[in-house]
């Protein structure tokens, strides 16, 4: 579900699932809060262009998780790039994200490198993990 709310790349949509005063470390940058997570979001999207992204559990513990993933975009130039990247996940009793750590890193790829090519919005459920791609 968390992979699906990102594909939808709908910032309001995406922070509902944060708690009110949650904690994010995105690369360098630091948000507080939905209002400033979705002002994040916003400006993530509007710089990485189709963007599609594949999460894979990696380890789970009482109410922690640890992500992995990888997306695929493109800027404004056309130059495409594949992310790869680790979150830890830390939730509420409520149910919802209170903290979210997320390292990540940024490698230039060509067009034909690509391995992503679902229509926008939720992946397909016959189209691979990162397991499965070898990532």
């Amino acid at each position: 579900m968390a992979e699906d709310g990102w594909n939808s790349r709908d910032p309001q949509w995406v922070s509902l699932v944060y708690t009110l005063d949650s904690k994010w470390r995105n690369r360098a940058e630091f948000q507080r809060g939905r209002v400033q997570i979705v002002n994040f979001l916003r400006r993530k999207w509007e710089r990485e262009l189709d963007y599609r992204l594949i999460k894979e559990l990696w380890a789970f513990n009482e109410n922690r998780i640890a992500v992995r993933f990888a997306y695929e975009w493109h800027d404004d130039s056309g130059n495409w790039y594949r992310s790869y990247g680790n979150e830890n996940w830390e939730f509420a009793e409520n149910g919802l994200m209170a903290f979210r750590y997320a390292s990540i890193n940024d490698r230039p790829i060509n067009e034909v490198e690509r391995m992503f090519h679902w229509p926008l919005g939720r992946r397909p459920d016959d189209h691979p993990g990162l397991s499965e791609l070898g990532l």
